[in-house]
């Protein structure tokens, strides 16, 4: 039996600038961590040469290609195990049909992925876990997202990402002191909206109209550049400003990027005491996250009764097998 274990992420700036129409053109940044909040994927060994796959339902096939669950089915034929495997996965934030916008699909893909090949007995680097991640779900499903989930999924930390144009990502940890990041991690709040989107319609209306858009994604990837500065800087006065900024830039990507419900969440936490905040993902629900002063902290929690708080810590460590066994 093999376990493995991927984190999720939140994106702080530069999000749509890892979509391939926005980097080719130039570049793409984002910073992003990876959080406490995992994917477990369990694989074992099945009795006969049946394959099954439990997550929300259950299926019992006698080929590869007779899975529903997309990602799994072209993990499995990616890694090359065609029969006689069971496979589990279940995760820290319940996943539905409906994304929550902590890039849990990509965790998802990436923990698969070295899930199977340590089946396999095979160590894969987080590079070739990421680029493999993007293929299956980029380049075989064709998902409309970008590169950032499954970089940070499988490098994990706490990074300032680079999408070239050749196809290249340049992942690079945002330098600081433990100390300072331990209290932007402190100064972070994270709300669940309750509110379900598909992602994948905003991100298609985002790509779709990339060029008469471009102006917003440009000012979010020069945001992620200038919070990277004041943070290697160890300087955290900005960062409320500089999501607020990218929140606003965001707004003008897609039409459902948000709605009144999460513009009236938005307002209530900064009327509290909130600096900044954005919506996670590809907006339109899933969570809230907010940056805020720790004696401000209770008033924005009052202000959001309404909905779920998610308390979580950066982690510092991308997919990892947990578990081993003979």
């Amino acid at each position: 039996m093999i376990i493995s274990r991927t984190p999720m992420r939140i994106s702080f700036a530069g999000g749509g600038s890892d979509l391939s129409v926005y980097y080719k053109q130039g570049y793409g940044s984002v910073i992003s961590t990876a959080i406490d909040k995992y994917i477990y994927i369990t694989v074992n060994k099945k009795f006969d040469n049946l394959i099954r796959v439990s997550y929300s339902k259950t299926e019992m096939v006698d080929s590869v290609d007779k899975l529903e669950h997309n990602i799994i089915r072209e993990a499995l034929k990616l890694v090359g195990i065609k029969k006689g495997i069971d496979i589990v996965y279940m995760g820290d934030i319940p996943l539905g049909s409906a994304g929550v916008g902590l890039g849990s699909s990509s965790s998802l893909a990436v923990g698969v992925l070295n899930a199977l090949y340590a089946y396999k007995g095979q160590y894969v680097s987080a590079e070739r876990l990421a680029q493999e991640a993007c293929k299956i779900e980029i380049d075989i499903l064709g998902h409309p997202i970008g590169k950032q989930d499954q970089y940070i999924a499988a490098y994990g930390g706490f990074n300032f990402i680079k999408f070239n144009r050749d196809e290249s990502v340049f992942v690079d940890p945002v330098i600081c002191e433990k100390k300072l990041k331990n209290q932007l991690n402190n100064k972070l709040l994270l709300f669940y909206t309750g509110i379900e989107r598909i992602s994948s319609s905003i991100l298609k209306e985002q790509k779709k109209n990339i060029n008469d858009n471009k102006k917003y994604i440009d000012t979010m990837v020069n945001i992620s550049e200038k919070m990277r500065q004041k943070i290697l800087n160890n300087d955290l006065t900005a960062v409320g400003n500089f999501l607020h900024e990218g929140w606003l830039n965001k707004r003008n990507v897609a039409s459902k990027v948000s709605n009144k419900i999460i513009d009236s969440y938005y307002m209530k936490a900064i009327e509290a005491g909130a600096t900044g905040g954005k919506i996670s993902g590809a907006g339109g629900g899933g969570f809230l996250l907010f940056y805020c002063e720790e004696n401000f902290h209770e008033n924005v929690r009052k202000a959001l009764s309404e909905i779920k708080e998610t308390p979580f810590k950066f982690e510092p460590q991308g997919s990892k097998i947990i578990y081993v066994s003979d």
